[in-house]
């Protein structure tokens, strides 16, 4: 109930972030369903569905921290002054936030089956009733066992997630000046080691290029495999390699500008640079996609379409999350530079300054990763 009451005095671009982390649930259910049906109308193919369903895992693992994201931003279960008097501690507040991720979770989930046993034909009275039919098994009863336990995926992850991420720690005094992140080597040996098996699970195809789950079949779980381990070295150097681009920008006699500007990488490089490395995942997934199919034919199904539209769409608004949040924390800096005397225009160039850097720095890797892992795809 209380939670339920916060949530009627937030701020509306909070609801917004929250009902697309519900409608992010939606999608995700989808899939899963159709995935479901998919093994309803084929059951002598259990491996091609097994691996359909594995597909699942990549807007799954998205929309998970995308609604993380969202709870450790949320305004509303904030530590306050006043609130430890009356019962509403850390622990009590990262409670609400679990609540309110489980109950956008379970919102998504729900839509997720009305719309899909309406597709089905199973609900009628409304536009489009059993227009997809056939495609989701109409004709085979729908188990609502299984129908429910992968329903129940991503409020439960998300909110275990959530509950994991934003439960109060022991504040340990920092060491003076603060560690760079270190990851940078294990990010490196994660992604080569993910395109070495994205390599030889491509070599081990018979065929030519491999097609994406429209046409499922031919798709290898080394391949999928191999991404997901290069996404997450991705995600590992992504703090190492935004620290480096605050040291970029000092470097050669740096004016006031630029030395804000590399500071503030600095210091934000632990909160925003895994959510970059991994939209830099994302981005060179796209990129060996288009390389890969630019000039032969393009399997992408309405499921694919979808899948795609999920990751991409969470994976950037995690990343403009979490940028929110670091300028929320860095609020309080802003404003002694103004009572200082700094410029509008100096700390708007910093942002740029930043931006850019950023942008120099990540986009040839992000397309040296992606064309290395679409070229023996290709052959």
């Amino acid at each position: 109930m209380l939670a339920l009451r916060l949530a009627r005095g937030t701020h509306p671009l909070v609801l917004l972030r929250r009902l697309m982390v519900a409608a992010a649930s939606a999608g995700v259910g989808f899939l899963l369903l159709s995935s479901l049906t998919y093994a309803l109308s084929h059951p002598g193919q259990s491996t091609t569905s097994l691996l359909r369903l594995s597909w699942c895992l990549i807007p799954l693992a998205a929309t998970v921290h995308f609604a993380v994201a969202v709870a450790r931003t949320d305004p509303s279960t904030r530590p306050r002054s006043g609130l430890s008097a009356i019962g509403l501690g850390p622990s009590r507040l990262a409670v609400l936030a679990a609540v309110s991720t489980a109950v956008s979770g379970t919102l998504g989930s729900a839509l997720a089956l009305l719309f899909f046993l309406h597709l089905r034909g199973d609900l009628t009275g409304m536009p489009f009733d059993g227009s997809a039919a056939e495609l989701l098994a109409a004709d085979r009863p729908l188990p609502l066992a299984g129908a429910l336990t992968l329903l129940a995926l991503v409020p439960l992850t998300a909110t275990a997630a959530a509950a994991l991420t934003l439960r109060p720690r022991r504040s340990a005094p920092r060491p003076t000046p603060v560690k760079p992140p270190g990851g940078l080597p294990w990010g490196c040996a994660l992604t080569a080691v993910g395109l070495a098996i994205g390599t030889y699970a491509a070599r081990t195809h018979e065929g030519g290029a491999l097609p994406l789950p429209g046409d499922v079949d031919a798709n290898p779980a080394g391949v999928l495999t191999g991404w997901a381990l290069t996404a997450v070295g991705l995600a590992v150097a992504g703090p190492a390699l935004t620290h480096f681009c605050g040291r970029l920008l000092q470097l050669v006699r740096p004016g006031a500008t630029r030395l804000l500007a590399g500071r503030t990488l600095m210091a934000e490089a632990r909160r925003i640079g895994r959510p970059l490395g991994v939209v830099c995942a994302v981005a060179s997934g796209v990129i060996a996609a288009l390389t890969l199919y630019e000039s032969g034919p393009r399997p992408f199904g309405p499921l694919t379409g979808l899948g795609a539209t999920l990751v991409i769409t969470c994976t950037t608004a995690t990343l403009l999350t979490s940028a929110l949040e670091a300028r929320q924390l860095r609020a309080t800096t802003t404003d002694d530079l103004r009572l200082l005397g700094a410029p509008v225009t100096t700390l708007r160039r910093a942002a740029l300054l930043r931006a850019g850097a950023l942008l120099v720095v990540l986009t040839p890797l992000t397309w040296l990763v992606g064309t290395l892992a679409a070229v023996p795809l290709a052959r």
